[in-house]
């Protein structure tokens, strides 16, 4: 039979599937579904969705039947003798009955009224006929509906009790991974067809056991199915999914056979991180030809994250089941294994960034599966402390916040990509609450000029912690709303470094003060009831920098510029110049605070109408513009703050002309790589939780001689001033109440006192016009002479007992993990959306479709309009030379590979996706 008109014949089935209620299970025609069709493109494209659908809704009994058919004969493959065997027991029959699979369970899935029926039907106990009752009835094969008999009946001995039909399934499928001759070469030391022998050098094996493509395409398929197994996750709502499960992954991770475990860990893991990105390579070759281990690199991390992340919900009766998976993840111990993740994950972390750097744009193919790299990246700092500890103490963190940055800079303003931009803040918080790593980032930074221009700051000199707070001032302060979410957790990094960080640069010093400036804006306080709580963590963040590292010795080499204090002098002076707005926020009242918005608002409209040409805001004359938005309100943003003609001076700085030039760049510039993620939208994802403060700290030791009183009265305002803040939908009115529970608790103690103490020997700045170089001398020796002040009466109580470091940890909850878990099959299912021809060009060659037009619940999926015409994409009139020329490179001779110049699909971007 031809392979069109076996195509014919499969498509004629198919049709009879639907039209023909309850065909008997022990029909020929059973037998054509893993007989007839030539590839998995025959089953995806002849098997459309409208068929599975009619077959489910109006022949249920013909799919069931069909569902046991083909796992029958798959277990029967996987125990003959022979298998695999061209002529008793072909691979072929296999891999077809693990594509009809992988074809019918998202639309079993999708289907809510269907639930009942598929927990009975894959999970309900079992009995069947035993061996010998098949072979003496000699059936077509061993497993159908009318051939079960009641459970009810235990003195039938030609039935036995076995697995649900799921588990079967699953354990079938573990098999196949490590089947010789299938999955895995012949092994002269393995007698057993199923070897379980890791498939790749690296954790757990020292020895490649060898490979070929035929192999991995077939491990790819079986990844596949079990991918869309577990794949029930995508069809529940995520507040759902973390507390009730997936029994697959729950089956799947709870497996307590040591070496299954192992085997399937260690295989996924070495595959992926031995995945060599930096062999050699023609530019433009992806255009040409496809890498074929991509597929099976991109199957056997999203598995494995799959099982990994997967919490195991509590079931109410005893002890939750252990997640062995994770257990034994958590348990690596040996330097030479951690080494071998470390440099595996950077290198692929790594690409993205040289390809954007490259001087051919797009000559290079970025590793499109970046964001499940840091995925597990942050699984393994979560879950292994060991491995925690060698990244820090080693100083390979450093390169990893680098990582973190450029993806969450780069994507910012792609409203696709906020998921991960969200999920590199978070990895970045839990580096943080380390204190070593606050203490490795004092290390200078030398190689800003290597990084890409996206994340580069211009004339950079400092450690990594200045460039990590330049970096993160950089998210803060975009004019982004969808970055909300991340603001206590960009400041929690902040505050979790701030003991720890040393003679921190005059432009850091120059960006934190922007940050309170902006923070401490009426405009801001006051747009809504949390927006105080952040102003409060970049205080306790300032308390720490002078407290812990007021002015210490260098006791190591890391001294440049003849310099011999390494304190936070800059800082502290910094603070000094603006002291005005500190001493302004203590005074704050409502009353003053909304006069000021209201003076604000009457100047912006004195400009704009040109009768204010002339009026300047000395505060952020030559600073750059603040775009750090309020949380939940989009009226109201940190830009919004020229307050600094009134008693509230925000910005009145002693010195205008001593204002900090050197400014972050913008790098909101889009990557210049095409982004293979469509537009998938989680539920939760503007409901990121928000991350739990640390303990809140008041003011510590008792007060100083003449310190100003925290309590005092608040005047009453007029319902008019009331009704300026219940704008745009907002029910939120600020009422002096209100202002004393969070005014008074302000962590302004010790800067306050650092100031009263300090402000009279500061070098007057009314001559630095006439004689700068006489000024810039004064300074410098009151910069020298601030470790002086240590003992002063006023400063001696905070320094010598300094307030402990508060620890802000990412909180998991039920929310976060279904934020999280939507994230990662957000990406699973994106990698698998764009198929065929075009999924080359768009770094997911193998792809399919498999959950393409289902009913996802987990997240939204809006499908974009198509690229336009390019030189490598060729559209219309040009089609056809467009592929005859690609097709011509194809066959230069370059590894025989063949060519194709299909265009990718591109799709729109939707506000607040993952």
């Amino acid at each position: 039979m031809g392979a069109s008109e076996s195509k014919l014949v499969f498509k004629q089935g198919i049709f009879r599937l639907s039209e023909e209620k309850n065909i008997p299970a022990n029909d020929p025609y059973w037998t054509g579904f893993w007989e007839l069709p030539e590839s998995v493109e025959d089953v995806f494209s002849l098997f459309s969705p409208s068929d599975i659908r009619r077959t489910r809704d109006a022949a249920l009994q013909n799919l069931e039947t069909l569902i046991l058919a083909v796992t029958s004969r798959l277990n029967i493959l996987k125990n003959h003798p022979s298998f695999p065997d061209p002529e008793l027991a072909p691979d072929r029959d296999a891999l077809n009955c693990i594509r009809i699979l992988t074809r019918l369970l998202p639309y079993i899935y999708e289907a809510e009224d269907l639930s009942d029926w598929e927990d009975r039907f894959f999970w309900g106990a079992r009995r069947r006929k035993t061996r010998q009752a098949q072979v003496a009835s000699e059936v077509l094969f061993d497993e159908s509906r009318d051939k079960e008999i009641d459970t009810a009946n235990p003195g039938d001995d030609e039935y036995e009790e076995v697995k649900p039909l799921a588990e079967e399934v699953i354990d079938t499928l573990t098999d196949l991974l490590f089947f010789t001759g299938f999955t895995v070469p012949a092994l002269p030391t393995v007698k057993s067809k199923v070897s379980y022998s890791i498939w790749q050098s690296g954790v757990g094996c020292k020895t490649f056991i060898g490979s070929n493509r035929e192999l991995e395409s077939n491990r790819c398929e079986v990844l596949r199915l079990l991918l869309t197994m577990t794949s029930k996750s995508m069809y529940m709502s995520s507040s759902i999914l973390p507390v009730q499960g997936v029994k697959a992954i729950t089956y799947i991770a709870t497996c307590p056979d040591k070496q299954v475990v192992l085997s399937v860990l260690c295989s996924l893991l070495n595959t992926t991180m031995k995945y060599n990105t930096a062999s050699w390579r023609m530019p433009y070759d992806h255009v040409v030809w496809k890498d074929p281990k991509q597929s099976l690199v991109i199957y056997s991390l999203q598995f494995l994250l799959v099982v990994l992340l997967y919490p195991i919900p509590e079931d109410g009766r005893g002890a939750v089941p252990k997640n062995y998976y994770r257990h034994f993840f958590g348990r690596l111990h040996r330097p030479e294994d951690f080494q071998f993740l470390a440099e595996g994950m950077a290198k692929l972390l790594n690409q993205p960034m040289q390809a954007t750097s490259s001087y051919l744009p797009g000559s290079q193919q970025s590793v499109r599966w970046a964001p499940e790299i840091i995925m597990l990246f942050w699984e393994a700092l979560q879950c292994n402390k060991r491995f925690r500890s060698f990244i820090i103490d080693t100083d390979r963190a450093h390169d990893f916040v680098i990582f973190c940055l450029f993806y969450a800079i780069t994507n910012k303003t792609d409203s696709s990509k906020q998921g991960l931009v969200r999920m590199s803040v978070f990895v970045l918080q839990t580096l943080s609450v380390e204190p070593n790593f606050g203490k490795n980032l004092n290390k200078r930074f030398d190689a800003q000029d290597t990084l890409p221009p996206t994340i580069r700051l211009t004339n950079f000199r400092g450690t990594y912690a200045d460039y990590l707070i330049n970096s993160i001032y950089t998210l803060l302060t975009g004019n982004n709303t969808t970055l909300e979410a991340i603001y206590p957790a960009l400041l929690a990094i902040i505050n979790n470094i701030a003991p720890y960080v040393r003679n921190v640069s005059t432009t850091s010093s120059s960006k934190l003060l922007q940050l309170f400036t902006s923070m401490s804006s009426p405009s801001f306080l006051l747009a809504n009831e949390t927006n105080h709580t952040l102003l409060q963590s970049l205080l306790e963040s300032l308390n720490a920098m002078i407290e812990h590292q007021f002015s210490s010795r260098s006791q190591s080499l890391f001294v440049w510029r003849c310099l011999t204090r390494i304190g936070n002098t800059n800082l502290i002076y910094a603070i000094l110049k603006s002291r005005k707005r500190f001493e302004a926020l203590r005074a704050f009242t409502l009353e003053s605070g909304q006069e000021e918005i209201e003076r604000t608002a009457r100047r912006r409209k004195e400009i704009l109408s040109g009768n204010g040409e002339n009026v300047t805001s000395p505060a952020r004359a030559g600073s750059s513009d603040s775009g750090l938005r309020s949380p939940q309100s989009r009226s109201s943003t940190l830009s919004d703050v020229p307050e600094e003609d009134s008693t509230f001076t925000i910005g009145a700085d002693d010195s205008d002309d001593e204002t900090e030039t050197e400014l972050t760049p913008d790098p909101s510039s889009p990557s210049l790589h095409a982004s293979r993620t469509p537009s998938v939208t989680s539920e939760v994802d503007n409901s990121v939780p928000v991350q739990l403060r640390g303990m809140s700290e008041r003011a510590r030791g008792k007060m100083p001689v003449g310190q100003m009183s925290f309590s005092r009265q608040n005047s009453t305002t007029s319902l008019n001033s009331h009704s300026a803040f219940s704008r745009n939908g907002s029910s939120f009115c600020p009422t002096p109440q209100w202002i004393e529970t969070w005014l008074p608790d302000l962590p302004l103690h010790t800067i306050l006192s650092l100031i009263q103490a300090m402000s009279p020997s500061l070098p007057s700045s009314g001559s630095s016009r006439n004689n700068s170089g006489s000024q810039n001398s004064s300074v410098h020796d009151f910069i020298s002479a601030i470790p002086s002040f240590k003992e002063h009466p006023l400063l001696q109580p905070i320094l010598h007992e300094p307030s402990p470091p508060l620890t802000h940890s990412f909180e998991w909850t039920p929310l976060s993990l279904g934020w999280y878990e939507s994230l990662l099959w957000a990406s699973i299912f994106a990698s698998e959306m764009v198929v065929g021809s075009r999924a080359k060009a768009a770094g997911t060659a193998g792809a399919v479709g498999v959950w393409n037009t289902t009913h996802i619940r987990l997240f939204q999926v809006q499908q974009g309009d198509a690229e336009g015409p390019s030189l490598m994409r060729p559209m219309g009139a040009v089609d056809a030379v467009g592929n005859n020329i690609v097709q011509r490179i194809g066959g230069l001779g370059l590894g025989g590979r063949k060519a194709s110049g299909t265009r990718p699909v591109t799709t729109s971007p939707r506000s607040g996706g993952t």
